[in-house]
């Protein structure tokens, strides 16, 4: 057993902040349109991720009219998504921390997108299974709610 591991996952809360969120595509040149629409956004949560073919941002979906106006060929993931937060600093060596939680997730049949911060862990799940995600997370993993 991975003590380092369960001592992670005994310290970590769940947290998640009600709102619903968009994932949205935007061609590669459009890097300048989307860190400008983040830097505008008083959202506390926003994901931008550029590769060598496209660029992924995750957004309030109150946004998401703002980006298409501003953006021509930005196209918007249908869904809705909600924000599980994992709130506990996780060192960047910790071994089996998202195997563990997408494992649960994936036995319950909930799709996750994960995503890792500096010192913390989140996912974008559909928000019709966000319950269903939120109750494995607690009942499954035994994480707790942030009080």
């Amino acid at each position: 057993m991975n003590e380092l591991l369960e001592d992670a996952l005994k310290r970590t809360t769940l947290y998640s902040d009600g709102r619903l969120y968009a994932f949205a595509q935007l061609p590669a040149e459009a890097v300048t349109d989307a860190t400008s629409i983040l830097a505008e956004l008083p959202d506390p949560f926003s994901a931008l991720l550029i590769d060598k073919d496209e660029i992924t941002l995750v957004l309030p979906t109150h946004a998401w009219e703002t980006l298409a106006a501003r953006v021509p060929g930005a196209v918007r993931e249908r869904d809705d998504y909600r924000l599980i937060t994992f709130d506990a600093v996780l060192p960047p060596t910790l071994i089996g921390y998202m195997a563990r939680i997408s494992a649960a997730l994936a036995a319950a049949g909930v799709p996750i997108f994960p995503f890792a911060a500096f010192s913390r862990d989140h996912l974008l799940v559909p928000a019709n299974h966000f319950d269903q995600a939120w109750a494995t997370l607690i009942h499954d993993v035994g994480l707790r709610e942030m009080e």
